[in-house]
């Protein structure tokens, strides 16, 4: 196991701690300066919580170095300056393959997995002619529109963003997509290797796609899905949102027409975004060489405490209130109550508000 810098180790340490989320997390950074002096008071405090485990983190750290990553962390220099922006950026990215993917102009495809033949030809014609302007594209490697637009974009430039460990490919038949993205693109996640995705998962990954980016578009989106928390979450974080419209009788366009509507930026070819995005040097998304390492280990990994969508339920009112106080009323785990409460939004039963607040629908 390899040596790791005891600050490093803070970082992880604290990262993992019960009840701190991304949010609470730089909070705390801000309040004590690092994560060594935040886990001391944590540990000393009136409040005292539990912190993660020094072995755990350790070994989390082995196992994405074995793997072949690298791993960055918020407030480093080598830290993504985009996602490090957004108020609940991750504390760590573990991260495999190509890093300088991250350097460049990147736009975010996303949209239906069960997407229509000319939805997913849109896709590779649209982010074929993006990738070739200069701009990489970003996904979630989920099926349909995530997987078409990675696939186009190969060779020019393309980030996977997944909600499980690095280790787990998800779904199963993007198998070849995922080494294909591995030895040509870039791979990252903010979960340590061995964790299987899960559905609480997925709304806390399309945060990194969208911050990730300097705009997002969708293709073909219903109205209650998962790439509309994507363009609710990337119009916070002040992104570009772009759409294709479709028919009005196609339940998989009724997200991306909506959001026109509202204001985004209609596409209809790829010149459409790349106007947006300004003139771009094609050469000037320089590509390196991904690592070669392909010995796999899996890091411990906490259990996750589950939390009764219910009970933050009864804690909201029509009346928008703060997602600290949120996690403060729920007493839980933060990263729990985050996910449980982008999925009540996905499910249509809370609303989300500018500045971080929230609101039951009633």
């Amino acid at each position: 196991m390899p040596d790791h810098d005891a600050h490093i180790i803070a970082h992880v340490r604290l990262a993992r701690s019960q009840g701190i989320g991304p949010v609470t997390f730089s909070k705390l950074i801000d309040l004590h300066g690092d994560a060594t002096s935040a886990l001391d008071a944590l540990l000393d405090g009136p409040h005292a919580r539990k912190t993660g485990d020094l072995n755990s983190a350790k070994a989390e750290l082995s196992a994405a170095s074995k793997l072949g990553a690298k791993t960055l962390f918020l407030g480093d220099s080598g830290y993504p300056a985009r996602l490090a922006a957004i108020p609940d950026a991750p504390p760590l990215l573990h991260c495999l393959g190509d890093l300088s993917q991250l350097d460049g102009p990147i736009l975010a495809v996303v949209g239906a997995r069960n997407a229509s033949g000319g939805g997913l030809k849109l896709t590779r014609t649209l982010s074929a002619a993006v990738g070739e302007a200069g701009i990489c594209i970003s996904s979630g490697l989920a099926r349909g529109i995530d997987a078409a637009a990675h696939g186009a974009a190969l060779e020019t430039g393309t980030i996977a963003c997944l909600a499980g460990g690095l280790d787990n490919i998800y779904p199963p038949e993007n198998k070849q997509l995922y080494e294909n993205i591995r030895s040509n693109g870039l791979i990252v996640s903010e979960m340590p290797v061995g964790t299987k995705p899960q559905a609480r998962h997925f709304p806390r990954r399309n945060r990194i796609i969208s911050g990730l980016s300097d705009g997002v578009l969708i293709i073909e989106a219903a109205i209650r899905s998962g790439s509309l928390i994507t363009a609710r979450l990337a119009a916070e974080q002040g992104r570009d949102i772009f759409a294709v419209p479709g028919s009005p009788l196609d339940p998989r366009s009724a997200g991306a027409n909506s959001l026109i509507k509202d204001g985004a930026i209609l596409v209809r070819r790829a010149d459409d975004i790349i106007g947006e995005f300004g003139t771009l040097n094609p050469d000037q998304h320089v590509r390196g060489q991904p690592s070669t390492s392909q010995t796999k280990t899996q890091a411990p990994v906490a259990p996750i405490q589950k939390i009764d969508p219910k009970k933050i339920l009864t804690i909201l009112s029509p009346s928008p209130i703060h997602i600290d106080e949120i996690v403060l009323l729920a007493d839980g785990n933060a990263e729990t109550i985050l996910a449980e409460i982008q999925m009540l939004e996905l499910d249509g039963k809370i609303t989300r508000h500018s500045g971080g607040r929230f609101s039951r629908i009633v």
